[in-house]
């Protein structure tokens, strides 16, 4: 029995180490089994961080399915996203959840923008202007004397596309979304209204102008994140003039006109619509600036533009850059060109750009080297209304650190971007100041009449005079650009996209406490309500 004692005791060893050994494992397995369900456990917002595109281009539509109702906004492809930005966190996004609704793919305009896509090669499809997220093909500037244009931070942007820039900053680079519609402050519809109504624009009967439209108004108002407020915390981009979605089809006839209805449907008034222009006298939808050229990724590029702008050499006194009107239509803009050719001949005081020459005129006026050198050499920039009071050049003419002239109170930024141009900002001691004086404004019917004379009337500003409103229009600068969406910015900088959400969100908070937030009109103007469909 001795001779056998060890063998018994390496025995009871090994019975007695596996036990322990099976004991480590169920508690390790009870472990993770409680982390686990804890980790699963719901939260309230869900913080979804977007990674920067890789590429550079808007995201590939998916492939036509048979099934209608196959999703493709961006919101259902990130649910699952790692970690929060370090530059956000929950208390930093605590009344500033969006909830990015899915779209089906009847109603997505880029479906046919697939990689390979021969239709990013035709300058009439919509697929064109998609290129680096909508901004468009980048400008090769120099850094040299031979453009004005820097090499980084420029893009030929379509005036258009505005509907898939903002689509991709919110996917990209909107740090507060959440996978949770109860948890979000404001539903972000990433729907193109304009983008719809281009393909149909005028010419066609009542019925291809809205059908589409308000297909997908029934739609929306059919989803569950409608019901509760009827849509009136949801928000959207939409790229034209307010004037092109209000076309009543009672007032034109079935073929009369262009543009469509869609902002005169009862589902688009409950909800806060971004446009480009809005009505003043009775303001339901919302302007934004127009996408400019300029689209950086620093501070630093804003800076070193600001600071080009501001030295840049000004011969000429006044500068225009646009188009005519067949048969006289717009008499202001007749009377702009006259003086512009007459001083630009007799004492070289005006510099013009000419677009009316059909194609080749209206690629000369969307050819950002042209219209940036014009206005970087000019200490004026004359904006008279064109189908609409609003233009694209004003925006240009801000980037270029021009001073605008105006025509008709309803065309300047204070009357139409109330969230971009505000009356007093913060000066660099956070101290309150007012602001100068940016802008001149000339009476359209003094003009017409001869009572003021353009060409006398601006030279009478004093060097110091000019100097100061270009000084504030420069300041302007970063409040009416639109950053790279497509990285992260590097420096701190408030822009247009910043000020819009700062608007909306203070918006829905106002709705959700019952607050009228109804605009009220800031002109009283002689001009009577656009009438006219179109776009500036």
């Amino acid at each position: 029995m001795e001779a056998h004692y060890p063998k018994y005791l390496l025995y009871c060893l090994l019975i007695a180490g596996s036990w322990l050994f099976s004991c480590l494992l169920h508690f390790q397995y009870v472990h993770l089994s409680l982390s686990s369900s804890f980790a699963a456990a719901p939260r309230r917002a869900a913080l979804v961080v977007l990674p920067a595109a890789l590429d550079a281009s808007f995201l590939p539509a998916p492939a036509v399915e048979a099934a209608d109702d196959k999703r493709w906004s961006a919101s259902s492809s990130v649910v699952a996203a790692a970690s929060p930005s370090p530059s956000s966190s929950p208390s930093s996004c605590e009344g500033r959840y969006v909830y990015m609704l899915e779209i089906p793919s009847r109603f997505d305009m880029l479906r046919d923008c697939v990689p390979g896509s021969p239709l990013f090669d035709d300058i009439w499809s919509w697929c064109a202007i998609t290129v680096n997220a909508g901004l468009g093909p980048k400008i090769n500037g120099s850094a040299g004397g031979d453009t004005i244009i820097p090499s980084t931070g420029w893009y030929s942007t379509d005036q258009y596309a505005l509907e898939v820039i903002f689509h991709n900053w919110m996917r990209h680079r909107y740090d507060c979304l959440t996978s949770d519609p109860s948890a979000a402050t404001a539903v972000y519809v990433p729907y193109y209204p304009a983008l719809e109504l281009h393909q149909h624009l005028c010419g066609y009967n009542a019925a291809a102008r809205d059908g589409p439209s308000q297909a997908f108004l029934r739609w929306l108002s059919s989803q569950p994140t409608w019901a509760a407020l009827a849509g009136r915390d949801h928000f959207m981009v939409a790229a034209k003039t307010t004037w092109m979605f209000r076309h009543d089809p009672a007032g034109g006839g079935d073929n009369g006109g262009c543009g469509n209805n869609f902002l005169g449907q009862p589902e688009s008034s409950n909800m806060t619509m971004l446009t480009y222009e809005s009505n003043i006298w009775a303001p339901l939808d919302i302007a934004v600036p127009y996408p400019s050229y300029f689209h950086p990724s620093s501070a630093g590029e804003v800076s070193a533009w600001q600071a080009r702008a501001r030295a840049s050499p000004r011969r000429f006194l006044f500068a225009f850059a646009g188009a005519r009107r067949a048969k006289g239509q717009l008499a202001i803009r007749d009377r702009v060109f006259d003086v512009c050719e007459s001083a630009a001949a007799a004492r070289g005081t005006c510099g013009l750009v000419d677009c009316s020459h059909g194609l080749e005129g209206s690629i000369t006026c969307r050819t950002a080297g042209k219209l940036v050198a014009l206005f970087a050499s000019a200490r004026f920039c004359l904006q008279p209304r064109g189908d609409s009071f609003m233009r694209r050049s004003s925006v240009d003419s801000v980037m270029a650190g021009c001073v605008p002239v105006f025509f008709h109170r309803a065309s300047t930024l204070e009357a139409q971007y109330r969230w971009h141009e505000p009356a007093a900002e913060q000066g660099g001691d956070g101290g309150g100041r007012r602001r100068r004086r940016y802008y001149v404004l000339l009476d359209a019917d003094d003009v017409l009449e001869g009572r003021v004379d353009i060409e006398e009337e601006l030279s009478r500003y004093s060097d110091e005079e000019v100097a100061e409103m270009r000084e504030e229009v420069i300041r302007m600068i970063p409040r009416f650009l639109y950053r790279d969406p497509r990285v992260r910015f590097e420096g701190e900088m408030r822009d247009a996209f910043d000020i819009t959400m700062d608007g909306v969100m203070e918006r829905m908070r106002r709705i959700k406490n019952g607050e009228d937030v109804t605009l009220k009109g800031v002109v009283n103007d002689g001009d009577d309500a656009m009438a006219a469909a179109g776009d500036s």
